[in-house]
């Protein structure tokens, strides 16, 4: 299935209701993880995995794509401050392209400016000491991804 600029909506519209969305925070050491309930209305962060080789890392996903009966991903897509896309996003894109070329799932991109702050604020906010921030931070940033996706539909 294609990594196209489909926007949320249509994408919803083409898969069945009983699929769940997986959001995804990618990094270049990490991929956060995230899904929702079945209702598609609480993102909930599952895991962070630490990348390796593009292979080992789409196998992960396709793996919970199926354990979690997963319909549509919601890939964070770093763009600029200003709106403009840079190499981060051209990474992620090319990320998006291969892993489409593997699972039948579609992908829509969702910006995700701040995210990674927001949470990062959040966990400091809550006391969290630095090591348990960098446990937790990339899939806590996929859920806040998941999560606004998700609040744009209501």
């Amino acid at each position: 299935m294609a990594a196209t600029d489909i926007s949320l909506r249509d994408a919803l519209a083409a898969i069945p209701a009983d699929r769940r969305l997986m959001g995804l925070d990618l990094g270049t050491k990490t991929i956060g993880v995230a899904t929702s309930d079945r209702t598609r209305m609480i993102a909930t962060p599952i895991e962070t995995i630490a990348r390796k080789k593009f292979t080992q890392d789409a196998e992960r996903l396709l793996a919970i794509i199926q354990a979690e009966n997963i319909g549509l991903i919601v890939l964070g897509l770093p763009v600029n401050m200003d709106g403009t896309e840079g190499p981060r996003c051209q990474s992620t894109r090319a990320f998006a392209r291969n892993f489409a070329k593997l699972s039948p799932v579609q992908i829509v991109f969702w910006d995700e400016r701040l995210s990674t702050a927001a949470v990062e604020r959040m966990l400091i906010e809550a006391d969290a000491s630095r090591a348990k921030r960098d446990q937790v931070i990339d899939k806590l940033a996929a859920a806040w991804i998941l999560q606004a996706a998700l609040d744009s539909l209501r």
